[in-house]
């Protein structure tokens, strides 16, 4: 019989229950409830639960626990967490208004969603299909994602979500509502698509600092205190700039590679892989 551990899979558990806590509490809300406090509620247990997601391949590492059983475990929590949550909050961000979205709006919005969850299906598919590679000793570029992972497009499609609702937006922009759907299904469809694309991102094991221990750690604390002063009165405007950040920057570095060819020696690793 297979060992299944327990410290790595009950860290799993927890992630999935935040993940699901949100979908069926989202599902039932008091419609008099603020909004926006909402979604912003969801989004950090989601948050949560994508820490879960690192701690969980961390601890089974660190004691040597990994196992079959925890694998398939982890990568249907983020099926539910980090593909099915978010498009279900975006729509919930459309509703509670006033206004009505139209009939062709509503099924662009869920083509879209369902698109999204999809095309997350399938990068977690590809993802744990790599692994299996990397198991089995045969070479794989590593070091980087193929693909957007789908817990940083969980955050970009979830706080794109918040920051349409957020007082900030409607006192600046002042969408309509079906400004509003429309713009979140472009967004849907478009990270879809870069996490079923072929395009580089790179994974926090990839960076490396060339600075002393002291000035590394001296700067990360710094820019954790501006983060964390920025989430208490900010929340919205900062979730939304760093998970766009990290897209946009990738996307460019890719795109850089792509147009300057071997010259752009340093940006190897971002060489988008051939179709399979």
């Amino acid at each position: 019989m297979k060992k299944i551990f327990l410290i790595p899979n009950a860290i799993t558990a927890f992630g999935l229950t935040c993940g699901l806590f949100v979908i069926f509490k989202t599902s039932i809300a008091d419609p008099a409830r603020d909004l926006f406090s909402l979604l912003q509620a969801s989004a950090i247990l989601l948050l949560i639960a994508a820490l879960a997601d690192v701690a969980d391949g961390a601890v089974a590492r660190l004691i040597k626990a990994e196992s079959e059983f925890g694998v398939y475990f982890d990568s249907l929590s983020d099926a539910v967490n980090f593909g099915v949550a978010p498009p279900l909050l975006i729509l919930k961000s459309l509703s509670g208004s006033e206004e009505f979205l139209s009939p062709v709006i509503i099924f662009f919005v869920i083509v879209a969603s369902m698109i999204y969850t999809l095309c997350g299906v399938l990068r977690l598919v590809r993802y744990n299909l790599q692994k299996h590679k990397e198991d089995e000793g045969r070479k794989t570029r590593g070091g980087h994602f193929t693909g957007f992972p789908i817990p940083a497009a969980a955050s970009c499609a979830l706080s794109a979500g918040l920051i349409s609702i957020s007082p900030w937006a409607r006192e600046s922009l002042a969408l309509s509502l079906q400004a509003r759907a429309l713009l979140l299904t472009a967004l849907l469809v478009i990270l879809g698509y870069f996490m079923i694309s072929r395009w580089k991102f790179p994974s926090i094991k990839a960076l490396h600092f060339r600075v002393p221990s002291i000035y590394l750690i001296f700067a990360t604390g710094i820019l954790a205190v501006v983060v964390l002063y920025g989430i208490l009165d900010y929340f919205a405007e900062i979730y939304f700039t760093v998970s766009w950040l990290y897209l946009i920057i990738s996307w460019l570095l890719s795109l850089t590679r792509l147009i300057m060819g071997k010259r752009a020696k340093t940006l190897d690793d971002f060489e988008p892989d051939e179709e399979e």
